[in-house]
């Protein structure tokens, strides 16, 4: 059992992890060892998941959920098979945990008060005085 929050946990015959080839440079090591590991997560199948919290996480994936609704995360930055499996691992919990809060309520719109306005365009007045007296001196 994978612990996501209190109310959600993920079993783990519903997360499928994979030891693939890591990309990138590392000469003759990277070449024969696969340590990265690719982790796939059922979004769209999974019981554990409440609706609101799918629809989230549906939106938080971005480009890492397939058509079929499978959440896809590989890491490779550790060069231990058993690090990368635990930064997959962290990486699909933080995801659920974000998807898990609720949005914040809406803004609610506001006037600006009376006094407020008055305050404004005392203002206005002001700098326009201010601004008149720039002009020519002009002697009548």
């Amino acid at each position: 059992m994978i612990e996501v929050t209190s109310s959600i946990s993920l079993g783990d015959e519903e997360v499928q992890l994979r030891a693939v080839r890591a990309s990138g440079p590392g000469g003759q090591h990277v070449n024969k060892v696969s340590t990265a590991v690719e982790l796939r997560f059922d979004v769209r199948a999974s019981p554990s998941l409440p609706e609101p919290v799918r629809a989230r996480l549906y939106r938080l994936s971005g480009n890492r959920l397939t058509q079929d609704g499978v959440l896809v995360l590989v890491a490779q930055e550790h060069r231990s098979r058993e690090l990368n499996r635990q930064a997959a691992v962290n990486r699909l919990v933080d995801l659920i945990r974000e998807a898990a809060r609720p949005p914040p309520p809406p803004r609610k719109k506001t006037k600006p008060t009376y006094a407020s306005k008055l305050k404004r365009l005392e203002g206005k007045a002001k700098r326009s005085g201010v601004k008149a007296m720039r002009g020519k001196v002009r002697d009548d």
